[in-house]
């Protein structure tokens, strides 16, 4: 069986192919059934979260994700999310490769806020805002470069070092990149807003939006967790990655649809109806637009299987 490390994962997933593989795959015929989400206590700290994510695609791969999330591991230096991804062939069930999880999942989740914004935010986005210093900010930001003209990034976190060495990251590959230390002053001029943290209170008000931004909100990954307030959820068109994910796991959205502040309708399209045509995107150049992801299996399988056939392919090449 192929192993693929994080860095062959980083190297052949580029975001071009990357995106598009994912487009492919939500107008295909991949069937993903939702996530399994388990809590585990940890003594003496926060509770940790199990994920598996399974998906298959008739007749050719089938993949699962196993994903540990311990929030009490900053604290120790170490990532708070780990985990693998097993592809098989989905006609003999044989094994093809195990694949490093983590930047499966980070490259795969950057990409599917690309290929949103792709079809939401404005087509002269220039400037883009990253809220959180975690593993997701350079590739979010890379990502997003990648569809849209961006010429300014700033980073803000509540660890200002953390911002500093994120933006020292991004210029060291080419974009203009600086840490911000006022959070309301970069929302109210970016033109795209993503946010990926651990939040569980808001960190940006929809007060602060301005006409024509998009928010890209990839946190708040449980019903407890929140990175956007009532009003940024009540200004918005919101779309989502899956519906059911989202109805059920997206803290951005359950809370506000439980205490009633937007009801179901609300949701205009998922990535599936965006990529297949079936809705528009964005309306006009003043609509904010929201976007919240929370993951899907199918985004899993897409890259899983854009990584093995690329290595399969230098394989190849070098027989």
């Amino acid at each position: 069986m192929m192993r693929i490390g994080a860095d062959e994962v980083e190297r052949l997933a580029d975001w071009p192919h990357l995106i598009e593989a994912l487009s492919a795959m939500f107008k295909g015929d991949c069937v993903a059934p939702p996530r399994h989400h388990h809590g585990f206590d940890i003594p003496g700290e926060a509770p940790g979260t199990l994920l598996l994510m399974p998906a298959w695609t008739t007749g050719h791969y089938l993949g699962v994700k196993l994903v540990s999330v311990v929030p009490g591991n900053g604290a120790r230096g170490l990532p708070a999310i780990a985990g693998s991804y097993i592809l098989s062939s989905a006609k003999t069930g044989e094994p093809l490769a195990i694949i490093d999880g983590v930047s499966l999942t980070a490259r795969r989740t950057a990409a599917a806020s690309a290929l949103a914004s792709s079809a939401l935010s404005r087509p002269d986005s220039r400037a883009l805002l990253v809220v959180g210093a975690g593993a997701m900010s350079t590739r979010l930001a890379a990502a997003h470069a990648s569809v849209r003209p961006i010429d300014t990034i700033q980073i803000w976190a509540r660890d200002q070092s953390k911002a500093e060495a994120t933006a020292a990251s991004l210029r060291s590959i080419g974009f203009r990149a600086d840490p911000c230390r006022d959070l309301e002053a970069a929302v109210r001029t970016a033109d795209i807003v993503s946010c990926a943290t651990l939040a569980t209170t808001p960190l940006v008000y929809g007060a602060w939006l301005k006409p024509g931004t998009h928010l890209d909100l990839v946190g708040a990954f449980n019903p407890r967790m929140r990175e956007s307030d009532d009003e940024a959820v009540r200004r918005a068109s919101i779309f989502v990655d899956t519906r059911e994910g989202a109805l059920t796991e997206a803290g951005d959205l359950v809370q506000p649809l439980a205490s009633g502040v937007i009801g179901v309708e609300a949701i205009k399209a998922d990535l599936r109806e965006l990529c297949l045509g079936l809705h528009a995107g964005r309306r006009n150049a003043d609509e904010i637009t929201l976007f919240k992801s929370v993951g899907a299996s199918l985004e899993d399988l897409a890259a899983a299987v854009l990584v093995y056939e690329a290595r399969m392919a230098e394989t190849s090449a070098h027989l």
